[in-house]
């Protein structure tokens, strides 16, 4: 089943189960899945192996950045990580600008054979309890 069936069923699932569990508080709506673009160019490689499945990760918009007026930074514990991929962020980019309270988190982390990183992370918008 694609990403995109899934989500709706869930959806599906949820509404026909009934109000409680749309408005349940850990609900949401995976936005993306992307992998960390620019991580080699930071100095996170030091604290990387501190860093878990599950952890919170901060985008902040970089609308004045000199290289891509779409790009977000993405931080774990007020500290550069990298990017959203440059060909990722425009949907993201323009729901931020708006003010969507979207959040991410990391859900893959390995080192590669050449003691690369790779790390996986998505953004999530929750559903309203409202």
């Amino acid at each position: 089943m694609s990403c995109g069936r899934c989500i709706w069923a869930a959806v599906l699932t949820a509404v026909i189960s009934g109000p409680a569990t749309v408005l349940a508080a850990d609900a949401v709506i995976v936005v993306q899945r992307s992998p960390l673009a620019g991580f080699r160019h930071t100095n996170a490689a030091g604290f990387w192996r501190d860093m878990k499945v599950g952890d919170r990760l901060d985008l902040v918009r970089e609308p004045e950045n000199p290289y891509d007026a779409g790009a977000i930074r993405v931080e774990w514990r007020g500290r550069k990580l990298g990017y959203v991929p440059r060909r990722e962020n425009p949907a993201v980019a323009r729901q931020l600008d708006r003010g969507a309270p979207l959040e991410a988190r990391i859900i893959s982390l390995r080192e590669n054979r050449n003691r690369s990183v790779h790390i996986e992370f998505e953004v999530v918008a929750r559903l309203s309890s409202r």
